[in-house]
């Protein structure tokens, strides 16, 4: 945070560094990506920003989320430690795609961090994020996996449309399952904290986590994953 003297009076100001990242070269010179986190953060520095702000450097990478060690990251983290700035990015996986690695961040007490998707979210909701992310991931890649398994099989020829249905049912319940497992990673340690139903329902959807049928989360439907969590 700086002090400017402007005509006697002491001003006080803060120094964000930020951060952006895209997968692919390709999505790199679109531009797209990039300018969609550009948005992102000016649009919480327009609205979140207290006290008058200074970007004192913005830092970009064309690397997937899983490589840790990417150098204009490293340039942010260090430059905004060094400088006692807010490392701003707009959304979580764009510092990585690791629960591990963004703790880590999240832990360093010489290092402020701040996600635009998120404004007012403190460190624990943060790391609550993360986390879940990273399990929809999974999810989706077991998803993904056993619908491929389910078109496989289903090509072979069945005994008839009984086994067929049987087999879609299986598929089902296992997805509904592993969507379970997934959600209750978030919601379990939020209800533990005493957030409300609708609280955590208002969580998931700030999360962009959808319910197995695409909409959105009610209390009602919270109240399902923690009944089937428990049984």
């Amino acid at each position: 945070m700086l002090l400017n003297d402007t005509e006697g009076v002491l001003e006080m100001t803060s120094k964000y560094v930020t951060y952006t990242r895209v997968s692919t070269a390709k999505q790199g010179r679109s531009g797209l990506g990039l300018q969609a986190q550009d948005r992102d953060i000016r649009l919480y520095l327009e609205n979140y920003s207290e006290i008058p702000y200074e970007i004192i450097g913005a830092f970009s990478d064309v690397m997937s989320g899983g490589v840790d060690h990417r150098p204009e990251l490293i340039k942010a983290i260090d430059l905004a430690k060094q400088s006692r700035a807010t490392l701003l990015v707009a959304k979580l996986d764009r510092l990585s795609r690791k629960v591990a690695y963004i703790a880590a961040l999240m832990d360093d007490p010489k290092l402020s961090l701040r996600v635009a998707q998120f404004p007012n979210a403190d460190k624990f909701q943060l790391h609550i994020y993360a986390a879940l992310a990273e399990q929809e991931r999974d999810f989706i890649s077991m998803r993904t996996k056993a619908a491929l398994a389910d078109a496989k099989a289903n090509g072979k020829k069945l005994g008839g449309m009984h086994d067929a249905t049987m087999k879609r049912n299986e598929v089902v319940k296992a997805n509904a399952k592993a969507r379970a497992d997934t959600v209750i990673g978030i919601v379990k340690p939020l209800r533990d904290a005493g957030e409300s139903l609708r609280a955590i329902a208002g969580h998931l959807g700030r999360a962009g986590v959808v319910t197995p049928r695409g909409g959105h989360w009610s209390a009602s439907q919270v109240q399902r994953v923690l009944d089937y969590n428990a049984g």
